[in-house]
């Protein structure tokens, strides 16, 4: 098999403890020593990477390169002007069950995350939105693969056809905060971008996290 072309991103050497005080991370850091490619499927790439360790032994690590992705979180004003949230349920095979999720989808080649966001919105629930502000971003799976999703909020919701890709079946519902938290309390949603998400709209309805709103034109 051939050498793995590259590496995973590097981390950061040096973090901040305390009252902002830098602290080396080197004492943390793996260095990539050899590594070979064991799986090339349609959008996942896996790879067996040899690592010297921060000690000067080795040791390896598996793990999965992914595109990257974002997740939507599509606020939705009703006739009383308060907010409801569209969410999907979707059966996932790995996990064998139907998952209540927020849209979400991966980046193809060279797309900018905004552009993704707003074509996998569409695609599954058949919304646009006027507005756009990016939260941030999680790292759902950081033991064994690369993927990262963006996190993105939409607001100014008008609702056309769906344009579903072909073999992708899903329903679209809508649920207030407090009921998606109370789902997420009481384990009916597990999945971990959307618990992140919910955590961003508590903080954001606190007024504890703030968004930056940017006005985009709807998708036709």
């Amino acid at each position: 098999m051939s050498a793995a072309p590259g590496r995973p991103k590097q981390v950061r050497t040096a973090a901040h403890q305390g009252e902002g005080t830098p602290v080396s991370d080197r004492h943390l850091i793996e260095e990539k020593l050899d590594g070979v490619e064991l799986f090339k499927g349609h959008f996942l790439h896996a790879f067996r990477d040899t690592v010297r360790l921060p000690d000067g032994h080795s040791a390896v690590r598996e793990y999965v390169r992914h595109p990257g992705a974002v997740m939507i979180i599509p606020l939705m004003e009703d006739a009383q002007g308060g907010i409801r949230l569209v969410l999907e349920r979707q059966f996932r095979y790995p996990v064998g069950q139907v998952m209540i999720e927020f849209p979400a989808g991966k980046l193809d080649p060279g797309e900018d995350g905004l552009t993704c966001a707003r074509r996998e919105l569409l695609e599954e629930t058949g919304y646009s939105a006027t507005h756009w502000a990016k939260a941030g971003v999680l790292h759902p799976v950081i033991a064994y693969s690369t993927e990262f999703i963006e996190i993105w909020f939409a607001r100014g919701l008008s609702q056309g056809p769906r344009r579903l890709d072909s073999g992708e079946f899903l329903d679209v519902l809508t649920a207030s905060l407090d009921e998606l938290l109370g789902w997420c309390a009481d384990g009916t949603v597990t999945d971990a971008k959307t618990l992140s998400g919910a955590l961003w709209l508590q903080n954001v309805r606190a007024g504890s996290w703030s968004l930056d709103w940017q006005a985009v034109a709807p998708t036709l």
